[in-house]
């Protein structure tokens, strides 16, 4: 068991390039053989991303209050001190770590879909750019892998660029995961923190939204290919007052991770998520993926079906500080236009038909 728990812990620390050999002292009948053992590494990656993303920050807040409470009070208000002091540094360009994304974990992680990021056009480092990321999926997967991590070589394919994904404003707020988002280079989805990174952090910047956010995630299931689009324009706006320009970013594969039961609108339940959604600021999705143990059972491990991340051709976009409707309305179709072009000349490469389409909704 130590083995085992020494082998993980290498993992996580980015030591992982020796994993494998840190376990042969296991005994064969243990240790079946090392492609097996591969694939639960795999597994526990996956999963520790989706329980931190779900859990972590709860457990962390009802520590911290419950430290309140034992002799440890003064750890936790040593800490509570901090968080105090450091509760802007999300919105000011975070506290990224090339240690953390690096690390071997996210090497397992990518492998377990497996996720690829494909670079179809080169990125000018003296420019600050605002990719939209298409679809949301369940977690973003693609987005996470490819943005928050270095697993499938970002820095190496764009030099010069560095990404960062937005996400929910809310997640900076709980202690622990605040620190573990901000050292893979996630920022707060808000104005504050983009108009940081697009005006006072020099060039070379790219902001991640993922535009259709909470209201996209509750229509995606397997087989679907709809983003939600079509009025979401603020992106648009930010683009032209800061001068950065527009890349769409399509995921295919990613609303194929999990099976997901879908209301029809106006029912009841599709009225609750919807009035959740507004409350907490995510989409309360009724989901499952297969089990840990068991690939045909239920569980929260998503599936392993192929994600593939095209970053396709960026639009150049003029600095404007007071953009017209007109003007956003322009800019807007066109980013359309580039987003369904990028999906038309690749779906067949990635599972999809001739005859699909992308749905704007």
């Amino acid at each position: 068991m130590k083995t085992i728990l020494a082998a993980y812990s290498g993992v996580l620390k980015g030591t992982g390039s020796s994993i494998l050999s840190a376990l042969q002292d296991l005994p064969l009948a243990f240790w079946p053989c090392r492609s097996k053992m591969e694939k639960h590494l795999q597994v526990i990656s996956v999963l520790q991303w989706v329980i931190s993303f779900l859990a972590l920050g709860a457990a962390c807040t009802l520590l911290l209050i419950y430290m309140f409470c034992t002799d440890c009070w003064l750890i936790a208000a040593i800490y509570t001190a901090w968080l105090i002091v450091d509760w802007n540094t999300p919105k000011q360009g975070g506290r990224r770590s090339s240690w953390v994304r690096n690390w071997t974990v996210w090497t397992y992680f990518r492998d377990y879909f497996p996720i690829r990021l494909i670079k179809t056009h080169n990125l000018l480092p003296n420019r600050n750019y605002i990719f939209g990321s298409h679809p949301h999926g369940i977690f973003c997967f693609g987005a996470f892998c490819n943005f928050g991590t270095e697993a499938t070589g970002f820095s190496k394919k764009f030099p010069g660029i560095k990404p960062s994904l937005a996400t929910l404003a809310g997640n900076f707020r709980l202690p622990v995961l605040r620190d573990y988002l901000m050292s893979g280079g996630i920022c707060p989805v808000n104005r504050n923190s983009i108009d940081y990174l697009l005006s006072c952090n020099g060039t070379g910047n790219a902001v991640v939204i993922v535009v259709g956010g909470a209201a996209e995630s509750l229509q995606c299931a397997p087989g679907m290919n709809s983003v939600t689009l079509k009025n979401r324009k603020g992106f648009v706006r930010l683009a032209l007052q800061k001068g950065a320009d527009l890349v769409p970013v399509y995921s295919f594969g990613e609303n194929d991770a999990y099976k997901q039961v879908i209301f029809e609108e106006g029912t009841y339940w599709r009225n609750l998520q919807k009035r959740l959604q507004k409350i907490l600021g995510f989409a309360p999705c009724l989901f499952h993926g297969c089990g840990l143990f068991f690939g045909n059972s239920w569980g929260i491990v998503p599936y392993g079906k192929p994600i593939t991340t095209i970053v396709g051709e960026p639009i150049t976009v003029p600095k404007i500080e007071d953009p017209t409707d007109e003007m956003v309305d322009l800019y807007h179709a066109m980013y359309v236009r580039s987003l369904q072009c990028l999906f038309d000349k690749y779906k067949t490469r990635f599972g999809l038909k001739e005859s699909d389409i992308l749905h704007i909704q």
